[in-house]
């Protein structure tokens, strides 16, 4: 065997476990599609790869040429850390059974993959969210729910909190995460000093605070994955990182805790490490239950071959899902022992997710803090959503950036991933910007006086309705730039997950309306909320498509997540989650790819 472990991806699913494993002694290579973009501190010249402009074009105008799908021919801007549309679409169906291309599903090609770019919100699952099936077990009075869909098809966590929990602690110390434990419904058993200090609140998350204490709702600091402190795991100094673009765009200072600054820099001199990007693997082959080689395509589109001992999938869930049934589709047996039970794919979730926004009618400097503040567990506590008639309930918390800076304006109108529910910076300007002539241009500076600094919102992250029907596929005709089939999403919103929906924006709006009540109120009109409908719209919360459980029938993969019918093959990504729980995700996929690390060590299979 070339390397002990071969893991492909290097975010969340696969840099923790690249770091437990080459720590005690294991031969480890990962593969990685995307480039390696390093820090400041990284590049002898201290100028970071990152260019701090992932919502900016990194070119010319292009034009979307995919014969077929419903918005061929529209114009599009790449972003060098998303791939090109017409080089590598996801194609999702819509409302009207229409394909349609978008990037929408990819968190980003680069080594770290989504936590170079995500938010950076690290919140723990709820106990109860580990066990929606036996919670909801029987249940009549739930929302929206005509069919029995809910009780049917929530399923169990084949493990619970609590041993899931000193995994939490542990992602919290290495990964490098500030925040607070008091105030929230989750026990903190491995002891409550996993989190460096926050920095002081913005003053414009005042509002949200009195918001929820006169809700009597419980809040504490939302833990973020940026150092606040020296953080000694991962050999970082902390700086100065009061800013919202560090916990939302790229960071090119090191202080946001991506899986390459946190887990794999540390070990990236190790003998027995090894990190190839720029190398995008195109299938899997096996010998029976053996998976026996990774074929990929090296820097120069070489075709490499390379074997491990074991082999870990952790491209992201719908990358994953598309591997494994590109792998299938070259070997029947490969197919019988991955979807011998049809579930590959199936079951596909993001989140419920929206919230509410106020404009306020003073401006603040949300320069000086980082994106979110204070979160609450008000919804998640179970008492108060089985009283609501929910399935499930989850986390709420504020964002201070929305409309912070003018980043988008060179985004392509329309464009559907960028991270707010209501909208951006693009659909303000240029819906305004294209009723007016050219020589009343000047007038966005009027709306730039009113909207910079003033608008401040409180989203919600909730569990989705778990759907059999809501699946990943291979497209039968569209490929990518290498020849490959691509991935067709089928995706739907369950009617019950619209009465969630509903119901947490609600209570986001009530927190904007006491808040903003209480400090100088707001102009009528000037609170808006909603929640997300549209069926490609995921805010990149991949999850769900290859889930673990305790039944080979009912299931892809078993507890430790090895796929049931292979001695060798792990999934360790966003697949394996049969519910999406009650808040962000990645905290969660990285403490269960520690798990999982633990469990390859005990199981003497290196």
């Amino acid at each position: 065997m070339d390397f002990d472990v071969v893991i492909i991806g290097s975010g969340a699913g696969g840099a923790p476990i690249a770091h437990t494993l080459v720590n005690a002694g294991k031969s480890v290579l990962v593969l990685d599609k995307g480039p390696l973009l390093r820090t400041q501190s990284d590049n002898l010249d201290g100028i970071s790869d990152f260019k701090r402009d992932e919502l900016l074009a990194n070119g010319p105008e292009k034009i979307l040429n995919l014969p077929g799908v419903a918005n061929n021919g529209q114009s599009y801007f790449p972003s060098h850390v998303e791939p090109d549309l017409n080089d590598e679409p996801h194609i999702y169906k819509d409302k009207q059974g229409q394909e349609r291309a978008t990037i929408e599903g990819y968190t980003a090609n680069v080594v770290g993959g989504g936590t170079q770019l995500y938010g950076a919100v690290s919140v723990r699952f709820s106990r109860e969210d580990f066990a929606l099936g036996s919670l909801n077990a029987g249940r009549t009075d739930l929302a929206n729910d005509p069919n029995g869909d809910v009780p049917r098809e929530a399923r169990d966590w084949p493990l619970d909190y609590d041993q899931m929990e000193p995994y939490y602690a542990k992602a919290e110390r290495l990964v490098g995460i500030n925040g607070t434990a008091q105030g929230q419904i989750k026990p903190f058993t491995s002891g409550n000093n996993t989190y460096q200090t926050p920095l002081e609140p913005n003053p414009i998350s005042q509002i949200v605070a009195d918001g929820m204490d006169t809700l009597g709702m419980a809040r504490y600091r939302t833990p973020l994955a940026v150092i606040t402190e020296d953080h000694a795991p991962s050999g970082r100094t902390a700086g100065n990182p009061k800013t919202g673009y560090v916990n939302r765009y790229g960071d090119p200072m090191g202080y946001k805790s991506n899986t390459w600054v946190s887990l794999l820099r540390p070990i990236k001199d190790n003998p027995n490490f090894e990190l190839r990007p720029n190398c995008h693997v195109t299938h899997l082959q096996a010998q029976g239950d053996r998976v026996t080689e990774v074929h990929y395509l090296d820097p120069t589109g070489a075709t490499k071959v390379v074997s491990g001992k074991v082999v870990v999938v952790a491209c992201s869930a719908i990358e994953s899902v598309r591997l494994l049934h590109i792998s299938a589709a070259r070997d029947a047996d490969f197919e019988n022992r991955i979807n011998g039970n049809n579930l590959l794919g199936a079951y596909f979730l993001t989140h419920c997710f929206g919230g509410a926004e106020v404009r306020l009618r003073r401006r603040f400097d949300k320069s000086i803090s980082l994106d979110s503040d204070w979160a609450t567990d008000h919804c998640a506590n179970p008492d108060w959503f089985r009283g609501q008639g929910l399935w499930a309930g989850g986390v709420m918390y504020n964002n201070t950036s929305d409309q912070a800076l003018p980043l988008a304006l060179a985004r392509h109108d329309g464009s559907a991933d960028l991270d707010t529910t209501w909208n951006g910076w693009v659909g303000r300007v240029f819906s305004r910007a294209n009723s007016m002539p050219g020589d009343q241009f000047y007038d966005i500076a009027d709306f730039f006086n009113q909207e910079l600094g003033t608008r401040l919102s409180v989203s919600f992250m909730a569990n989705q309705v778990p759907v059999r029907a809501n699946r990943i596929l291979l497209h039968p005709s569209i490929r990518d730039k290498w020849g490959l089939p691509v991935a067709l999403i089928d995706k739907s919103w369950h009617s019950h997950d619209l009465a969630v929906m509903a119901t947490l924006e609600a209570q986001c709006r009530a927190i904007l309306e006491q808040g903003a009540t209480q400090n100088g109120g707001f102009d009528n009109g000037n609170l808006e909320s909603g929640f997300v409908s549209g069926n490609a719209r995921i805010a990149n919360h991949i999850l769900g498509g290859a889930r673990f459980g305790t039944d080979p029938t009912d299931s892809v993969l078993d507890p430790d997540c090895r796929a049931w019918n292979f001695e060798n093959l792990y999934v360790a990504d966003g697949c394996f989650m049969p519910t999406s729980g009650g808040g962000n995700p990645t905290l969660t996929i990285q403490a269960n790819a520690f798990r999982v690390a633990d469990r390859l060590l005990a199981s003497g299979r290196i």
